[in-house]
């Protein structure tokens, strides 16, 4: 018995609508995206070493003696911009922060095995050869961070939120004794060995730092690459070493002008 067949047919498929995006939702889809993350990390990153020069800048007074260093202080304490500056600080540090996290565990996650063993990457063997920027400070950098992140916070501890002393400046007034505070902190060698350290770190982080935000923003050319890793290396050292020498100055002539 022969049996027929319907012929085959369908229905016409409407085309699928064209999604709508937003500027808003397409600069939060940009700002998420993995080239999106590295310019938040280098344009946060740029702006977190300006502040540190700007930090060294200040710390350096100290050189100058006690009525210099304290009239900084009471100058940068009583300024109506410190708290608008100290909020946007803390917003660009955190975003930093969080972003390069992020970046770091999902990098981790594509590639779950490292091409070198940590031990051999430790004594700068098995790097990468030819034009290749890999070195200790850049496979290192989620550690110093992560340690420089540590030592904001004793940092923080002991001097912004630390023990507070007072003193009369040249007019009289009462201001804080910031210069005892840290003659009192860096009078203890431990102290001074546990800042030292830090400031290697921080001079690691920013050796390879400031050359790789240079290059996560786009601004990497044959021309003046090399000028801006010979920048970021010397400027490593500066900085490290500014306030590297600063504890060491304190504990060894104390309160001496």
């Amino acid at each position: 018995m022969a049996t027929t067949t319907k012929p085959y047919s369908s229905s016409p498929v409407a085309p699928a609508a064209p999604r709508s995006l937003t500027l808003a939702g397409a600069r939060r889809s940009y700002l998420n995206s993995s080239v999106g993350t590295k310019v938040l990390i280098g344009a946060t990153g740029l702006l977190l070493f300006l502040y540190l020069l700007l930090h060294l800048a200040g710390n350096l007074l100290v050189f100058f003696g006690p009525a210099i260093f304290n009239g900084y202080s009471y100058f940068l304490v009583h300024n109506p911009l410190i708290v608008p500056v100290e909020i946007g600080l803390l917003a660009i540090f955190l975003l930093h922060v969080y972003k390069t996290v992020t970046n770091w565990w999902a990098n981790r996650q594509a590639r779950p095995q490292n091409y070198y063993r940590a031990s051999r990457r430790l004594f700068g063997w098995g790097w990468a050869r030819g034009n290749s920027r890999k070195s200790l400070a850049s496979s290192t950098m989620i550690f110093t961070g992560t340690l420089t992140f540590l030592f904001i916070l004793i940092h923080l501890k002991q001097f912004r939120f630390g023990a507070e002393y007072t003193v009369l400046d040249a007019s009289g007034n009462e201001i804080r004794d910031l210069y005892r505070t840290e003659v009192e902190n860096f009078s203890n060698l431990l102290n001074v060995i546990f800042y030292c350290i830090c400031m290697v770190f921080v001079g690691s982080h920013i050796w390879h730092g400031f050359s790789s935000a240079f290059n996560s923003l786009g601004a990497d050319h044959p021309r003046y690459t090399p000028w801006v890793l010979r920048a970021g290396k010397v400027l490593a050292v500066l900085i490290a070493g500014g306030f590297l020498f600063i504890p060491i100055w304190v504990y060894a002539f104390g309160s001496t002008p």
